[in-house]
């Protein structure tokens, strides 16, 4: 019952990951890329599409894009707009040619095997502090602290006693200060309190009375507060450049070769709407110009990587 816990502080946080371990051991989900045996470059391919996408969504294109990609070579040597196009409709497309340029830099650089360190794999392109951490930790079993938005609003309510909060750098050493020494048992330890926020501690309708650490949270302790500050709300679709975008790169990613302007103009009708999101798609790369005036997905090597 609310208020009734004792504070987080009661429990030392070695025994309150613990309990979080032994947790995830017998109520996680059996996703592909958890199982043993999975590529290092398969993880990262994982994390790179779940950001900001549900994991329904996710599995069917993970799989089919492995199934055709096994490796990082046999990516690079496909054209960058092949990506595009199997990334479908997982929202912000550039994260597909982002992964091209990785996988031609793992090529090029590391013989086509996955760097292991975070600070190469922040080399590779599109690459940022929370994946590389993620892929060492998940795909290497190395001890690194993986701070996502779930991993943040467990630690904030747990230990902190308040609703949630942004994830910034400080919440690294936070984090890294709950993980066990060893390696493995770290790294099951990063993706367990995630799993925990996901499945539990969620943001909207916490599931309390399923939490293996409810009993030491100090936000229940302190009678489950709040937010202090309104929740964001997250930017309707309808009518926006993003889905004036998706549209037009659909008729691109269903087009056998390039596309007329007449065939982009029947995906959305006001023509000034239309023509600025197609510049945004020039100017980020996912769609050529080319000197007959039709566009098409793009065929270039990225270069600088």
């Amino acid at each position: 019952m609310a208020g009734s816990a004792p504070a987080a502080g009661a429990v030392p946080a070695g025994q309150l990951v613990e309990q979080v371990r032994r947790w995830y051991g017998a109520a996680a989900r059996d996703l592909p890329w958890r199982r043993p045996g999975t590529s290092p470059w398969a993880v990262l391919v994982s994390e790179v599409m779940l950001q900001q996408t549900p994991v329904a969504r996710v599995l069917p294109v993970w799989t089919a894009w492995l199934d055709r990609w096994p490796t990082p070579p046999s990516l690079a040597a496909d054209e960058p707009g092949e990506a595009v196009r199997a990334w479908g409709r997982l929202g912000y497309p550039r994260r597909a040619l982002r992964l091209h340029a990785a996988a031609v830099a793992v090529t090029d650089r590391h013989g086509g095997a996955l760097p292991r360190t975070v600070p190469e794999l922040l080399a590779l392109p599109g690459v940022g502090d929370y994946t590389a951490r993620a892929v060492a930790a998940f795909a290497f079993r190395q001890r690194h602290a993986v701070v996502d938005t779930n991993v943040r609003r467990v630690v904030a309510r747990v230990v902190e006693g308040v609703a949630d909060a942004p994830v910034t750098r400080r919440d690294l050493a936070r984090v890294e200060g709950l993980l066990p020494a060893d390696d493995e048992a770290a790294a099951t330890a990063s993706v367990a309190l995630m799993e925990l926020g996901a499945l539990v501690c969620a943001a909207r309708a916490p599931r309390c009375p399923s939490c293996p650490v409810a009993d030491a949270c100090a936000w229940r302790a302190a009678g489950s507060p709040p937010l202090a500050a309104p929740v964001r709300r997250p930017q309707t679709w309808a009518g926006t450049d993003r889905q004036v975008r998706g549209r037009l790169l659909a008729v691109l990613r269903d087009a056998d070769g390039p596309v007329g302007l007449d065939l982009l103009a029947q995906a959305w009708d006001e023509p000034v709407q239309r023509a600025r999101a197609l510049d945004g798609l020039v100017a980020d790369g996912l769609v050529d110009p080319l000197p007959d005036g039709r566009h098409a997905l793009p065929s270039r090597r990225p270069t600088g990587s």
